[in-house]
């Protein structure tokens, strides 16, 4: 299975994106191959972009040929320590704290790892650093 970044879908909906062409082929060759899906925390991204109507985002994501799964449990220990990382990485670098609760892409990382499953993603730097076991597809 190939988990898409939230951002994929986004790229896919968004003809002027740099990235349009790249994320349609991508989610494609998912389809066809071993499966794509996003996670509940993609959904809740994609719902809450202005301008859409949240209860219609998951039919156009499953009309895409995009499953909708639930994060796993398994994957909140993963999540949690990959995010304690990040957060003291980004002190030592920058000096700002980051937000307490963990950022979208490592709930999506966590969720691949713990599952064993490919992220499709244009956001290599961060799946790369902090879920290194992941296999990634970027353009």
């Amino acid at each position: 299975m190939m988990l898409l970044d939230t951002m994929v879908i986004v790229y896919a909906r968004t003809p002027k994106s740099p990235l349009h062409a790249w994320a349609k082929s991508a989610i494609a060759a998912a389809v066809v191959g071993d499966g794509a899906a996003i996670s509940a925390v993609s959904l809740a991204e994609l719902c809450s972009e202005d301008g859409v109507d949240p209860a219609a985002v998951a039919a156009a994501v499953i009309a895409f040929g995009v499953a909708v799964v639930d994060v796993p449990v398994a994957a909140a220990e993963t999540c949690g320590a990959a995010y304690r990382n990040y957060r003291r990485q980004r002190k030592r670098d920058s000096g700002k704290d980051a937000p307490k609760m963990p950022l979208p892409d490592f709930f999506i990382g966590a969720h691949a790892e713990t599952a064993g499953w490919t992220v499709v993603t244009n956001d290599q730097g961060r799946y790369a650093r902090y879920f290194p076991a992941v296999k990634l597809v970027t353009p």
